[in-house]
């Protein structure tokens, strides 16, 4: 008896180790996840800055120095200056063939380039405009700086005919640094004088068609020493587009040139909005 009851505690013992065994033995990996509910970072856009007419590329040299210490890619775009569906349809080009999403930024005329390259692109994330035309479908950069006074651009352009019979209009060389950069150093006002960019006087009269910033998030610079667009327009077409607007005392057209840290700021807060 004394035997049996020994050889049943030693199998009962044997049985508990070889389950203590099978359970040790199950991989950890068996186990169950927890589930991870962070989602990736989103990709930083690239921005794309559009020049204005009277300008080129190097107008954003100081903005292109601040967002790639931001970590930002940055594509300052040649604007052809021709019009504004044909500069639409060159900028829309050049943003499809960059990687990932994009803040598409606009000087001057340059937002009324914007404004059309933007439609239905759904690559473009956000659209920004510094002392630029936010204009409506079938308004034209003329139609919204007379909607105001306070323009003096008119008296200082100087037209240049071309063989094809088109005008380029450009701003008379000793008139630009008062007009169009007033809170330039001098001697880079000249400098931006002698390598102005001309627009085609038809493309300023060219009517736009349908806005992109409708559908797409609008932030807008507004320097209130604008000579060229008069502010009260720029706060009209801002307060329309219902734009995140920033406001810059008594700062020139070439706002873009003059406050860089400015001008990258609300880049950059567009930006910032894309990723969240």
């Amino acid at each position: 008896m004394r035997t049996r009851t020994r050889l049943a505690r030693i199998a009962a013992a044997t049985a508990a180790l070889a389950a203590a065994a099978v359970f040790v033995a199950v991989p950890s990996s068996a186990a169950p996840q927890q589930a991870d509910h962070h989602a990736p970072a989103k990709a930083k856009p690239t921005i794309v800055l559009v020049h204005g007419a009277f300008a080129d590329t190097s107008s954003w040299n100081g903005e292109v120095t601040r967002l790639e210490q931001r970590g930002y890619k940055v594509v300052a775009a040649a604007n052809p200056l021709r019009g504004v569906a044909s500069d639409g349809a060159y900028i829309k080009a050049l943003v499809d063939s960059v990687d990932g999403p994009v803040v598409l930024v606009g000087h001057s005329y340059g937002g009324s380039v914007i404004t059309s390259a933007a439609l239905n692109d759904p690559k473009v994330q956000a659209l920004v405009y510094i002392a630029g035309f936010i204009p409506d479908q079938g308004e034209s950069a003329l139609d919204l700086t007379n909607k105001f006074p306070g323009s003096t651009l008119g008296d200082t352009l100087q037209q240049v005919t071309l063989p094809g019979g088109e005008t380029d209009l450009y701003v008379k060389q000793d008139l630009f640094p008062k007009q169009f950069a007033a809170d330039v150093p001098l001697s880079q006002a000249r400098q931006m004088a002698a390598g102005q960019r001309p627009v085609a006087a038809s493309a300023l009269s060219e009517a736009s068609g349908a806005p992109a910033w409708k559908n797409i998030p609008v932030w807008d610079l507004i320097p209130t020493g604008d000579k060229n667009i008069p502010p009260a327009a720029q706060k009209w077409m801002a307060e329309r587009a219902h734009a995140h607007t920033v406001v810059v005392p008594s700062a020139s057209h070439a706002v873009l040139v003059s406050r860089p840290d400015k001008v990258t700021d609300i880049i950059v807060s567009a930006a910032n909005a894309t990723t969240k």
